[in-house]
Formats: C-alpha cells, sequence, structure tokens
C-alpha cells in the first residue's frame, strides 16, 4: 500500500489513519450521522486510511476488505453475529450510548456484553496493525472503540493516537454506575489527546480524572496519570456552512411545490430531523406541539410539524418502544386536530437524501431541534446554515443539546418542559422579522467559525504538538 497523502511542513510523507466503529461509504455524497458528516470530505480531501466494520454479519468473516476511494484507502472487517450482538447491540447500545447519555434506568450491564466489546477492539487491534506506519497518526472516534488505544499500545504502536468522543461524557457520579468505569477510564488515558464536543463534557472528564483515577492536572493543562502523560480538550464539531448553504438554495421540485403550496394557504413548517432515539426527546416534542395547538387555537389550519426519524438499532427493545409511543402520539394529535384539508403533524420513518433536507430547512420557519441530551446535534448547524438572510427562520433548541453552549442566539428551552416548549414555539412563529435577522446573523457568524475545518484542524493540530512520553 503506498503512501502518498498528507506531508508535514519538511516534506515528509504522513498519512492520517482514522478508526471509527462503521467506515462511511466515501462513494457516496450524502452521510448521516454526526461522525460520517464532520469527517468524510475532510478524510478525502486530506487522504489517508479509514478502517471500521463493514456492516456486515458473517460466520466466517475472513481478512479486511481494501479500497481504492481517491486519496482513501477504505480497510472495512466484518464481525461475527455473536460479536455484533455483545459488542454493538449489547456493551455498546445497551450500556454506554444510555449511560453517556445520562439513562441509568436503560443500562443493561451483562459480562457477556463486556467481554464481546473487549474482544471487538482487540480484532479492530489486530486487523489494523498490518496496515500502520511508524510515523502515522491515528484517530479513533467514539464510544465503540474506547479500549482501542490500549489495545493498539499492547502491541508495540507508539503513534501519536487521539480520541474524540461524539456523544455527551457523563458526570462521575453517574459513570461510577458502571461496573468497569475504572477500566475505561484507563483505557482513555492511553490516548495522547481526548476531545470531547463540550466544555461542559470535559469539566466531567476532568473531575472524574481528578476525583477518581488520581490524574493531576499540570501548569500547561496536559493531564498526568501514574506514567501516562495525555491531553484533553473541547473541540465542538461544525459543518461544511458554505456547501450546504450551496444545497439549500437548489430547492427540489417537490420542495419548491409543496412551499408555495403552504404559501398560498398562508401556512408556517416546523421541522424536527432525528435519528430515531430516546435520547432525541421525540415523544415530548410531539407533546409540545399538540400543547401549542391546544393553547392557541387561533394558528390551527396554520402550522405543522414536519418530523423525519428514519428507525434504528430496532434489534434494540427501547428502540421499537419509541417507534410505537410515537406512532400513537401523532396519531392522537392528528385524530385530535386536523380537518379535512389540514394535518398538523407529518411524520416521516425514512432517511431523506441530505440534499433535500437543506431545501426542507430553508422552507421551514422553525427548526425544532430538542434531545434530551446530545454530543452536538449538527441538525441545529445545518438548520441555522440553511436560513436566507432576508428572511430567515428561528431555531428552538434544548438547553442540553451540546450546540448549545455555542448557538446562545437560539431560542433555549428545557426538553423536559412540555410548556416551555410549545410557548417557545409559539414565539418563534410570532417573532418580528428583524429579531430573527438580528439572531440569525449572530448564529451564522458563530457556526462559520467553528466549522467542520476549524474541527479537523484544531484536533489534529493539537494532537501533532502532543509530546508522547516513551
Amino acid at each position: 500500500m503506498r503512501n502518498s497523502e498528507g506531508t508535514n511542513p519538511g516534506g515528509h510523507v504522513k498519512r492520517l489513519v482514522v478508526i471509527s466503529n462503521r467506515v462511511a461509504d466515501l462513494r457516496k455524497t450524502t452521510q448521516t450521522g454526526g461522525l460520517a458528516v464532520g469527517l468524510a470530505d475532510a478524510v478525502r480531501e486530506r487522504g489517508g486510511v479509514w478502517f471500521g466494520w463493514s456492516g456486515r454479519k458473517l460466520k466466517e468473516p475472513g481478512e479486511p476488505k481494501v479500497d481504492r476511494i481517491g486519496k482513501v484507502t477504505q480497510i472495512s472487517l466484518a464481525l461475527t453475529p455473536d460479536d455484533y450482538a455483545a459488542y454493538y447491540l449489547g456493551y455498546a447500545n445497551s450500556v454506554l450510548w444510555p449511560l453517556f447519555h445520562y439513562r441509568l434506568d436503560l443500562v443493561n450491564f451483562r459480562q457477556e456484553f463486556l467481554d464481546g466489546y473487549r474482544r471487538v477492539n482487540e480484532k479492530f487491534a489486530e486487523a489494523v496493525l498490518p496496515f500502520l506506519r511508524p510515523d502515522d497518526t491515528i484517530w479513533v472516534h467514539d464510544y465503540h472503540l474506547i479500549p482501542l488505544a490500549a489495545e493498539l499500545r499492547r502491541r508495540g504502536c507508539r503513534q501519536r493516537i487521539g480520541f474524540f468522543l461524539h456523544i455527551p461524557f457523563p458526570p462521575p457520579d453517574l459513570l461510577a454506575a458502571a461496573p468497569d468505569n475504572e477500566w475505561l477510564v484507563a483505557c482513555l488515558f492511553e490516548y495522547d489527546l481526548i476531545g470531547f464536543q463540550t466544555e461542559a463534557d470535559l469539566g466531567n472528564f476532568r473531575r472524574y480524572a481528578e476525583e477518581q483515577a488520581g490524574a493531576t492536572t499540570r501548569e500547561d493543562g496536559s493531564f498526568k496519570a501514574g506514567e501516562h502523560s495525555f491531553r484533553a480538550r473541547a473541540f465542538p464539531i461544525g459543518i461544511d456552512v458554505d456547501q450546504f448553504a450551496e444545497m439549500a438554495s437548489r430547492a427540489s421540485e417537490e420542495v419548491a411545490i409543496d412551499e408555495l403550496r403552504r404559501k398560498i394557504l398562508g401556512r408556517r413548517q416546523i421541522i424536527g430531523v432525528d435519528r430515531l432515539d430516546y435520547s432525541k426527546g421525540l415523544p415530548d416534542r410531539f407533546k409540545a406541539f399538540g400543547r401549542l395547538l391546544e393553547r392557541h387555537p387561533e394558528i390551527h389550519k396554520k402550522v405543522t410539524l414536519l418530523q423525519i426519524s428514519p428507525s434504528s438499532r430496532q434489534e434494540v427493545q427501547s428502540y421499537a418502544d419509541i417507534k410505537e409511543e410515537l406512532a400513537r402520539l401523532s396519531g392522537a394529535i392528528n385524530s385530535r386536530f386536523a380537518d379535512f384539508n389540514w394535518t398538523p403533524i407529518r411524520y416521516i420513518q425514512r432517511n431523506v437524501p441530505r440534499e433535500k433536507l437543506a431545501a426542507l430547512f430553508r422552507a421551514s420557519q422553525v427548526g425544532f431541534v430538542t434531545p434530551l441530551r446530545d454530543g452536538m446535534n449538527l441538525v441545529a448547524k445545518e438548520f441555522v446554515a440553511a436560513q436566507h438572510m432576508e428572511d430567515p427562520g428561528v431555531l428552538v433548541l434544548s438547553q442540553f443539546a451540546g450546540a448549545a453552549e455555542e448557538m446562545t442566539e437560539a431560542l433555549i428551552v428545557n426538553p423536559y418542559d412540555i410548556d416551555d416548549m410549545a410557548e417557545n414555539l409559539f414565539r418563534a412563529l410570532q417573532m418580528p422579522l428583524k429579531e430573527r435577522q438580528r439572531r440569525q446573523k449572530a448564529l451564522i457568524a458563530r457556526i462559520r467559525k467553528q466549522d467542520a475545518r476549524a474541527w479537523l484542524t484544531g484536533f489534529l493540530d493539537t494532537l501533532e504538538k502532543v509530546r508522547r512520553a516513551e
């Protein structure tokens, strides 16, 4: 495998190796999920290696599959059905996901889940090892692969290895509820740089590291834990603002016709776009919209909620439960308020191409983004990027989304408070043009400053400056 990607200032060829649970299909222009959207364009431009699970489940996974796509060497590994069940459905999504999203009530810890999680991380390390070069910079992504650096170190890797957590990091008292929490954090100490979405997540990690794991913070901001020296910082992920705005300006014919129809009827649109997940606060969002209609009958037939929520992780019972609840809620609200020519909630349960989403955001007057807990939430930034300055929409944003730390000009709401959300929806729908423009101007400036490139270069520049303690 020839190394032709990335050079340092001295001209020496240096590669970036990205390792994540799933390998994004870099042949597609449309990606879903914070990791893929934030990283796919950047790795195409910079070049390097992307390694991860292929998405396939095989009794005999065989050797990794190697593909060359532009400047990227894509290496994918299949999993056995048992590994998929224990590592992915089990430990990653029945333990870490609810735990890191503050939902201890949904944590389902089993020893076989932890065993599978460790086993797959070992397999990842073994599989990627032959493809690594001594001067590679390795960037590991998300909660599925927390132990990967430790496994690589055990196999002699001395390269710089960075880790970025795309989901929240819980407070120490919640993390302590995991039977293996000390081991998890010790695995994080094997990285040279740990990246978080927000200062709040960084603060939670620092408190655990110092109070529970005996780490100390040096004057330069680095951490020392036993023989490990590492850095941890917040690097809020962003989007390519100009690219998304350009997509939003190219409305498809069906989006344009739908927008024209609503203008003729004097109707406005509230839009929500979320993967179907209990962390997104979707039932309370539907209830808030129902409360809006209940409290303000004067807006009946003048507003609709378009909610797009493709299904995910359907093998996990809690996801099946929320799917049923949303179907029941949308049906109840529509049956109560709908008329022959007006359906209050339009609920779409499939993926919509990103280009069409951009146009739908621009055609909507309110972006409704109300997760109960979220690492960042790029939908909030995409909605702002899609707006036209002459007549921008209003973002209604949960205080518990990572994006709320930056996007303070949005209407910030408590996603657990139905009345608060309903009244802020009404406020958004009634907001004067000048106030909407003022808020939009501030928000677009902020997401431009902290865009996808700033996230990428900020993390990698910091990782390159880290001196490994040998």
